[in-house]
């Protein structure tokens, strides 16, 4: 079983007006880790997970979706 992850965090940020440094400011990262999770090419822990949900008002599950490929 192969899981997809894909995040939605720019859309998110987007709708909160705020910038990839101002987020990253919001829960204590580097600007580039949210320009990555963005862009798929780091999936976070969940603790950063959970802090980039309340960050934004939001739930992970909202925040990040998870498929399963049942191939």
């Amino acid at each position: 079983m192969k899981i997809t992850f894909t995040s939605r965090l720019k859309e998110f940020r987007a709708r909160h007006d705020l910038t990839q440094e101002q987020l990253a400011n919001k829960v204590r990262v580097r600007r580039e880790t949210i320009g990555h999770i963005e862009n798929n090419r780091y999936n976070p822990s969940l603790i950063l997970a959970y802090k980039l949900a309340r960050a934004l008002n939001s739930t992970i599950e909202e925040l990040f979706l998870f498929e399963e490929d049942k191939t």
